[in-house]
Order: structure tokens, then C-alpha cells, then sequence
């Protein structure tokens, strides 16, 4: 090789990893395990240790922990884009009609409060969010789910866009089924996040059409007298808190005793119904009433999928300093 050949050679080599170090240097690493090990190694622990103090104090917040990941990253993007209060220009999405019953926002920001006193501005309130539901879910009896981190927070509310992807508790399983196959989540893996029914409550506006004017045949009549008990006017008062258990047996903990109550027709609500009969999920509802290994196995995945769904990472985004306001907003 001649000498020019050779001074050329270690030019373009020079050249190549200079670029190759470059990339590797603005290279986003997406969603990874312990994301925060280097910038705040104390992270997961506050988390887990404040839902653990705020379960103590209020049992509430674990079923709210459950409820946020489902509605935050079900709508196009796991941001925490739920946790924003409405400004002039835009409605929030905590405040559409779907998020009717949500509550215990305000105890997230008494997590990033914690996490702010330890690492300012270093964890969103998106990783918050999906951990928060990861240590609340073990809080009420449920399987520890390893869940990466990475996420940075939307600027702005979905509200607008809702509706196109949250499936509801009154549509058909054929849509239901739908909207959970758009994010990657398999027939196996909706029937184990519904068992999220296990827990938790129904409000009586939710529950009416099926009591009133005349009761849903296809209820269980030893449930229905509970059911008018509990909810005994065909037009509640939406300021009062009226509502049914989800699952009389064991309320605060999530189970597969909710697949046994829907086989015995004790499903609140028309998607709970629907689960237990149609011929696409029946299969996976009486597998999981079964066995409880294999409900948490396919809960644990169905929730890390949905903790994944199309998250803003890098450079997207960005680290609220307040979880209900965007930065711009201070």
C-alpha cells in the first residue's frame, strides 16, 4: 500500500468512528431497565416508598395508580398527558366525561414533590405514573412487574382525541377487541387487564341501564338485589358517591375472583358480561378463573405492553416541573 493509499485509509477510519461515536452520542436509548441508575439512583425506591405511605393512609390510591396507566398510555401515548389541568385554550383530559370517578391526582405530585427534594428536574411525571401503577399493583396482592423507564412528559392534553382510542365499557367486544389490538395487545391480554375489574368500584351511573327501567336478564338475581340496594335510583345523583363493589369477595385485592364472579353472571358492567360470554375471550376467562399464575403471567405482559405504547423519549418532551401544568405554564 502506498503511502498516500495509507494516509487516506487512516483518514476515512478516523472519519468513520468520529461519526460512529457521534451517533452513539445523540443516539436516543429509548424505554431500558432502571433508566435513572446514574442521574437518580434513588428514584424507584421514592416512588415505591411514597405509594406505599399513601396506601396506608388511603387504600384508595392504589386503584387509582391502576386506573392512570390505563387511561394515560391507552390514548396515543404514554406522557402523562392525564395529569394536566385544563387551561383557557385546552380541556383535560381528567375532566372529560371518561374520566368520570378519577381521583388522587394530587397525591402524584406529593410523589414528585419527593423525587424534586432528591433529583430536581430529573424524572418525569410519566415514569412516575407507570411505576406508581407497578408498585400499586403489588400493594393490592398483584404480581411485581419489571417496567423500563425513559419516558418524557406531552405538553398537551388528548382530550380532543379520546374518544378514538379509549375503548368504553358499553361498546361491543368486537371494538373493544380492536382498540386493544391498535397498541399491541393480544384477546389473551385484554381479558387479564379487564381482571383489573377485581378491585376497586362501579359507580351507579354506570351501572343504571342494566337495573332500570327494567333489570338486565342476563344478571345473576341473587347480585341484582345488591345491585338495587346499592343503587337504588334510576337517575343518581352524580353528587353522590353511589356505587357498587366491583367484587364483594375480595374488594382490595386484585384476584381471578372477578373471572369466577362473571362466570356466575356477577359482572357489573356490559364489557364484564361480555368477557364471560363471547366466544373470543370466554376461553381465556375460565382459563384464568382457574388458574391465578396464568392470569398475572398475561397481566404482566399486557400491562408492559400498554406501559410502552408509542412513549416520547430522547429529546421529545420534556420533564415537568409540575405534573398538572406544563413547563411553558410557569
Amino acid at each position: 500500500m502506498s503511502s498516500n493509499s495509507k494516509t487516506l485509509f487512516f483518514f476515512l477510519a478516523i472519519l468513520y468512528f468520529s461519526s460512529v461515536s457521534a451517533i452513539a452520542e445523540n443516539e436516543d436509548p429509548g424505554l431500558v431497565m432502571n433508566y435513572y441508575r446514574d442521574s437518580c439512583p434513588q428514584a424507584e425506591d421514592i416512588i415505591k416508598e411514597q405509594v406505599q405511605l399513601l396506601y396506608k393512609r388511603h387504600k384508595n390510591t392504589a386503584f387509582s395508580w391502576l386506573r392512570n396507566i390505563f387511561h394515560d398510555c391507552f390514548v396515543e401515548s404514554c406522557d402523562a398527558s392525564l395529569l394536566l389541568d385544563s387551561t383557557r385554550r385546552m380541556l383535560s383530559e381528567k375532566e372529560t366525561d371518561r374520566s368520570f370517578g378519577m381521583r388522587n391526582f394530587r397525591y402524584i405530585e406529593t410523589i414528585k414533590e419527593a423525587l424534586e427534594r432528591e433529583c430536581p428536574g430529573v424524572v418525569s411525571c410519566s415514569d412516575i405514573l407507570v411505576l406508581s401503577a407497578r408498585d400499586g399493583i403489588v400493594a393490592l396482592g398483584g404480581p411485581y412487574i419489571p417496567l423500563k423507564t425513559g419516558r418524557r412528559d406531552g405538553r398537551k392534553s388528548r382530550a380532543d382525541i379520546l374518544e378514538q382510542h379509549l375503548p368504553d365499557h358499553n361498546e361491543s367486544m368486537s371494538v373493544v377487541l380492536e382498540r386493544f389490538a391498535n397498541i399491541g395487545i393480544n384477546t389473551a391480554g385484554v381479558v387479564a387487564l379487564l381482571g383489573a375489574h377485581s378491585v376497586g368500584r362501579t359507580h351507579c351511573v354506570k351501572l343504571v341501564h342494566r337495573l332500570y327501567p327494567e333489570v338486565d336478564p342476563a344478571l345473576n338475581p341473587a347480585h341484582v338485589e345488591h345491585m338495587l340496594y346499592k343503587c337504588p335510583d334510576a337517575i343518581p345523583d352524580p353528587k353522590a358517591v353511589q356505587y357498587v363493589r366491583n367484587d364483594r369477595g375480595t374488594p382490595m385485592k386484585l384476584d381471578n375472583n372477578y373471572y369466577r364472579n362473571i362466570l356466575d353472571n356477577k359482572g357489573l358492567l356490559i364489557v364484564d358480561h361480555q368477557l364471560a360470554t363471547d366466544k373470543r375471550t370466554k376461553p381465556f376467562v375460565k382459563k384464568m378463573a382457574k388458574s391465578q399464575d396464568y392470569f398475572f403471567k398475561e397481566f404482566a405482559r399486557a400491562i408492559t405492553t400498554l406501559s410502552e405504547n408509542n412513549p416520547l423519549t430522547g429529546t421529545k418532551g420534556e420533564i415537568r416541573k409540575q405534573c398538572n401544568l406544563a413547563n411553558k405554564l410557569h
